[in-house]
């Protein structure tokens, strides 16, 4: 009988010990970085991106340029801030920092995808709507359906990142309908969150007819914390879904700064994610 006791206690031990190397966070110091940009896009919905009296990029888009690859240039971004920041293309108001660095590293091993993200969020936004959560940080993934139309010709969304999510009658727009939530017609994405909240549950949702912030399968989980200003939020969902070892999924990045609510987010442009492929950012296995 004791001998038993002693066998199931070692035994429970070892299985505690390879669940928590399971799940065991990457060593970061030997993960690289991948500074993004992130901007605050206005109202500069996907109808906006596609129309080409108002975007001339459009062109590019249909012959099968990337939005990265027009406007990222040695690490920063070539748009006309100023234009941004028009009553045109922002009418409310625009944030005092329209454009900062986020830091972001990836790897993953056999079960797990590990994102880590690290930036300092700039105060004086234009708009403080979430009173519980000073700041809100936000990784999407597109599966490879997603794609909006320019003009008869299929855009994909490793071309544009999650702008196939932003329509201009969706909340927080213009005119639009309050209740009215992000949404994809074609494809979907897989999303997560991180909310500065104390006890703030970490959203796995999704984004296809309509922006769901749970019932996702992805198993998400989040910490974050902040020193000194400087924010380091860590994400761990399982290889699953559209996020799959051997792939280069799109993805996108959005922070919410200083209790930025709805649109008042900074995004980024569309990257891929190379898992075990290559990639505008690649994540190290393992």
């Amino acid at each position: 009988m004791k001998k038993s006791i002693v066998s199931l206690s070692v035994m429970g031990a070892m299985l505690a010990l390879g669940s928590s190397v399971a799940v065991a966070a990457p060593d970061w110091s030997k993960v690289p970085k991948r500074d993004v940009q992130v901007f605050h896009a206005g109202v500069t919905p996907i109808e906006w991106v596609l129309k080409k009296s108002d975007h001339s990029g459009r062109t590019g888009l249909v012959k099968g340029e990337t939005c990265v690859g027009c406007h990222e240039e040695k690490g920063g971004l070539n748009f006309d801030m100023k234009r941004l920041a028009s009553k045109d293309l922002e009418p409310v108001g625009t944030p005092k920092t329209m454009n900062f660095p986020v830091a972001v590293q990836t790897a993953y091993d056999a079960n797990n995808l590990y994102v880590r993200l690290t930036f300092k969020a700039p105060a004086g936004g234009a708009n403080q709507g979430d009173k519980e959560n000073d700041v809100k940080a936000t990784v999407m993934f597109a599966n490879d359906q997603v794609s909006a139309d320019a003009g008869g010709k299929p855009v994909a969304g490793a071309q544009m990142g999650c702008w196939a999510t932003c329509h201009t009658d969706a909340r927080t727009m213009p005119g639009a309908d309050d209740k009215k939530t992000k949404y994809t017609k074609a494809g979907a994405y897989e999303l997560m969150q991180w909310k500065s909240a104390k006890g703030a549950k970490a959203v796995d949702g999704s984004v296809s007819d309509s922006r769901k912030m749970e019932g996702g399968t992805a198993g998400v989980t989040a910490t974050g914390e902040n020193k000194g200003g400087e924010y380091t939020v860590t994400f761990t969902r399982k290889l699953a879904g559209a996020v799959a070892a051997g792939k280069a999924v799109p993805m996108g990045i959005a922070i919410h700064a200083d209790k930025a609510s709805g649109r008042f987010h900074h995004v980024s442009l569309g990257y891929t994610l190379g898992i075990g492929a290559d990639g505008d950012i690649k994540a190290a296995k393992q």
